[in-house]
Parts: structure tokens; C-alpha cells; sequence
């Protein structure tokens, strides 16, 4: 814990990672969902992205990947939509963007984490723009709340991920030459955008924004598990 909070460290600032207190959230059972949204100039919550984090098994820990789709949406909106309102109602909270983390277990909705005055970090809650067409900044400063049922209308059938292509641990940053993208992209029914990242400054090589039809997921259960290497040159 100490090793990776140390890394970690040096990316974000103390108000992002603090080595002060600790969530163990192998102890939380349940499917995670990681959501935008912001508190209008009433105080209302607008939601304007749910993502699924998906885990490889049960030991997984990373941010390989999150997705979202009309299920997802359909499925969880009204449940987050109300812990949010009571949060808010509790803390009086108005003109207020946040991230929130949590996990359903057998209908019950268990809050891990807030994020306040901010949206997903990382470019990850930009898959909300490819899936459903919604810039998070533009909503929340221009006050603009999702019709659901008008964008949902045609995404029938299809998953929208954001897929963090990260190093693996046991290979050094400055052994490596090169990274195949396009190895990586033709493994994938439609990616929307890559975006690269120096690996040199950054533990990731970059990132996938794309759209996969439901009966074709096995393309993301394979990412999901891949190490990498294969894609890397040293």
C-alpha cells in the first residue's frame, strides 16, 4: 500500500491521494458503478454517466475497464439518482459537479467513495461523449440535464467502454521502445478514438474509447485480461 501510494503520489496532488485513511472495498460485495453527475442551482441531482467497472476476478484491483450501456443506464439510474438527493438534501449542496463510486449487492445501494468538483479523472468520463453524444463540463456549467429516453432510443444492442491500456508492474518504463497501437486497435469492432500517452511520464500507454455490440463482448473479456505484453517492445 505504502509502494503504490508513493507512485501514485507523485501524478496527483495530496487532495486526490492522501496516505491518511484507507477504504479496504474488498470487503464491499456487489457490482461497482463509478457515476457523474452535479447538483443544479436547486439543489436536484442530474446524473450524466453511469459506468459498469469491470473486474477480471475477484483479486482484480485495476482500472482496466469501465463501460456503459442502455441496461446499465436503465437499470441503476433511478437508485442513483435517489442517494444522490438524499446525500444532497442532508448537505444542502447547489452548482455542484462530483464522482461518485459505489456497488449494488442484492438491491442495495453501498456508497465507497464522493469525488467533489470533479467528473472522472484520466479523460475517463469523456466515453459519455462518444455513447451519448453529452460533454460532463458543458451539462454541468450550462445547467443541462439528459433526456435518457430521447438518447437511449437507438442504442439498443450496444456497450460503450473506455479501455486504460497500463503497464505491466514487473516491466521497466525505460526498457521499453515501443508500443503496437494498431495491433492493440484491430482487435476491436470499432474504436471511437486513441488517445496515446507517453509511457515515459505516465504508467499508462493510453487509452480506448469504444463501441462493441452486446453479442461480441468476448472482445472486451479478452482485453480485460490481457497482460500487454505482447504488444510491447523492449
Amino acid at each position: 500500500i505504502k509502494e503504490n501510494t508513493e507512485s501514485h503520489g507523485s501524478l496527483f496532488p495530496k487532495e486526490v491521494i492522501s496516505p491518511n485513511n484507507y477504504i479496504i472495498e474488498e470487503f464491499i460485495q456487489g457490482t461497482e458503478y463509478a457515476v457523474d453527475a452535479y447538483y443544479d442551482k436547486e439543489g436536484e441531482p442530474v446524473v450524466i454517466n453511469i459506468l459498469e467497472h469491470k473486474f477480471s476476478s475477484s483479486d482484480d484491483v485495476s482500472d482496466r475497464l469501465y463501460i456503459t450501456s442502455k441496461k446499465i443506464i436503465e437499470e441503476n439510474i433511478q437508485d442513483i439518482t435517489a442517494f444522490l438527493k438524499k446525500i444532497g438534501d442532508i448537505l444542502n449542496i447547489k452548482s455542484f459537479p462530483l464522482h461518485v463510486e459505489v456497488r449494488i449487492h442484492n438491491n442495495q445501494l453501498i456508497p465507497i467513495e464522493i469525488n467533489p468538483m470533479r467528473f472522472a479523472g484520466w479523460c475517463t468520463t469523456d466515453i459519455v461523449y462518444y455513447a451519448y453524444g453529452i460533454n460532463p463540463y458543458e451539462y454541468f456549467i450550462e445547467q443541462k440535464k439528459p433526456v435518457w429516453k430521447n438518447i437511449l432510443k437507438d442504442k439498443e444492442g450496444k456497450i460503450y467502454s473506455v479501455i486504460i491500456l497500463d503497464k505491466p508492474k514487473d516491466i521497466n518504463t525505460n526498457d521499453i521502445k515501443r508500443f503496437d497501437y494498431d495491433s492493440v486497435i484491430s482487435r476491436f469492432n470499432n474504436v471511437m478514438e486513441c488517445r496515446k500517452t507517453d509511457i515515459k511520464k505516465y504508467p499508462i500507454f493510453g487509452m480506448l474509447f469504444t463501441e462493441t455490440p452486446d453479442d461480441n463482448d468476448n472482445e472486451l473479456e479478452e482485453i480485460l485480461t490481457n497482460n500487454l505484453k505482447k504488444f510491447i517492445s523492449i
